[in-house]
């Protein structure tokens, strides 16, 4: 549930930061706002000073002109003057990367601003000031911001949902385990008693395979108990575990209009992994009925095997000789809702994937052989 929360605490941060962003680049705007009034403010009452200073001669001009020349300078408005035959005279406020080659920066000031010409004199080229510069950018920035922010909170809604809906299937999972319970517990008491009554051969060997397959109904039945819940981590002994699986199996094979064979092999010896042995059951169960569906209709082998992997782990692997899965449908076998059964779901090989990668940290592939399938189950050591 933690690991579904992160793209909703995600969203709420990142409203928060853009909220504080924008609020201190506002108030960046209004400070440099209110230092451009001032400066001029200073540059018209030095201006209006020397128009009504009837105490002095025309001198009185020039110390005013000096204070507007700072005034300029210090407003960080990157200007360059030129003469009349187009030399550069001065050039003040220019970026550092812009005074290695001034003229080119003047070019692009002036597809911004057009010069201002003095016939006889000269042109005043000038650039846009620092608090411009922000405004065009900043927006932009914002508007991105806020686009990863809308996503992620689309992202965000979509996880709840599903998050939701899993939730509801993971209670009917539940709750129908919980009322199988009674008819299974029934009938492991009606097992007993003709196991008890049985007289023949052929009676006794009913009763064991009814006994088997009503322990597979209770572990199925405790499946669907853990559907939500976390997984155990426990040791499983993988040699054990194909052993089980295959001659169960086996013995529910087709035989007669054809002849399917199951059989399982491994190292000698124990193959230990640590995962949820009722889990690793499903999923490979999954594989060997799709693997006995494969065979449909035709004669075959489905071999089930274990082996340990060089790296460390354990390679548990289903394969058929059947006709194999179409390359152009590899990317789509483990999609949720796609099957090629007319009366398939398309959950099975989806729910193995999510068991293995999710559950046990391992990995779920289909493995390119020269004929039929193979699908491997890898389990981390």
């Amino acid at each position: 549930m933690r690991r579904r929360r992160w793209p909703v605490v995600l969203v709420v941060l990142g409203v928060l930061a853009l909220l504080a962003w924008y609020v201190g680049y506002t108030q960046h705007v209004v400070k440099e706002l209110r230092r451009a009034s001032a400066s001029q403010g200073r540059m018209y009452s030095r201006i209006y000073r020397a128009l009504y200073d009837t105490s002095t001669t025309g001198d009185a001009y020039v110390p005013a002109l000096l204070d507007l020349n700072d005034e300029v300078i210090q407003s960080g408005l990157p200007i360059i003057i030129t003469d009349a035959d187009g030399r550069i005279s001065l050039a003040t406020n220019l970026p550092k990367d812009a005074a290695l080659d001034t003229l080119a920066f003047m070019k692009a000031m002036d597809q911004r601003n057009p010069p201002i010409l003095q016939p006889r004199v000269g042109a005043v080229h000038y650039g846009d000031s620092p608090i411009v510069e922000g405004l065009r950018v900043i927006p932009i920035l914002q508007a991105i911001a806020i686009a990863i922010l809308v996503g992620f909170g689309l992202y965000a809604l979509i996880e709840r949902g599903r998050a939701d809906r899993e939730k509801v299937w993971a209670g009917m999972a539940r709750e129908a385990a919980h009322q199988l319970g009674t008819p299974l517990s029934a009938i492991a008491g009606w097992v007993e008693l003709l196991r008890d009554e049985a007289t023949t051969a052929t009676a006794h060997r009913a009763v064991e395979a009814m006994g088997q397959d009503l322990t597979r109904l209770e572990r199925v039945s405790h499946r669907f108990e853990r559907i939500g819940r976390p997984p155990r981590d426990e040791a499983v002994d993988c040699a054990a575990l194909v052993d089980r699986l295959a001659e169960y199996f086996a013995a529910r094979a087709p035989t007669l209009a054809r002849h399917v064979r199951i059989i399982s092999y491994h190292a000698p010896g124990a193959l230990p992994a640590r995962g949820d042995v009722v889990l690793l059951e499903w999923v490979l169960e999954v594989l060997i009925k799709n693997a006995m569906d494969a065979l449909a209709g035709r004669d075959g082998l489905i071999t089930v095997s274990a082996s340990p992997m060089p790296e460390g782990g354990v390679r548990i692997r289903v394969a058929d000789d059947g006709p194999g899965v179409p390359r152009a449908l590899r990317k789509r076998i483990f999609d949720a809702g796609f099957t090629t059964k007319d009366r398939g779901w398309g959950i099975g090989l989806s729910l193995a994937r999510r068991i293995a990668e999710e559950n046990h940290g391992g990995r779920l592939v289909l493995s390119d052989v020269d004929r039929g399938a193979a699908f491997d189950v890898i389990l981390p050591g």
